[in-house]
């Protein structure tokens, strides 16, 4: 699982210390937390339906782009060091395979050829 960032850290403190300081309020006023509970159940309906009226596309807009920026973040980029050390890498087995692919053609496949349509020319 991911470490959460600093923000969402403060958010889920913040969110415990509501429901807290709203705990503390419904026992203040003699309500326990079954019933409060209940009640939201049964306003949660009206609720879910006036949010998705107040719901514009606009906010949605740019929210991709924001995720793109909060998940580059949290990548863990690799150091100038292990960048030129893996460019090193790349760069040698280009080079070896080149030369193999090279030595397969020139030594084995072309004097092959060669021999082979020799034997077709002579008849």
């Amino acid at each position: 699982m991911a470490k959460k960032s600093k923000t969402q850290r403060a958010k889920a403190s913040a969110n415990r210390q509501a429901k807290k300081a709203q705990a503390a309020e419904l026992e203040a006023q003699g309500i326990s937390a079954t019933e409060a509970a209940q009640k939201a159940e049964a306003k949660k309906p009206q609720a879910k339906k006036a949010e998705e009226k107040k719901a514009k596309p606009k906010k949605q807009r740019f929210k991709f782009l924001k995720e793109v920026k909060a998940e580059l973040k949290r990548v863990t980029w690799p150091t100038r060091p292990e960048v030129l050390r893996w460019t090193g890498v790349v760069v040698a087995a280009l080079v070896f395979f080149g030369v193999f692919v090279a030595v397969l053609d020139n030594l084995i496949v072309t004097p092959l050829i060669v021999a082979l349509s020799g034997i077709g020319a002579g008849l």
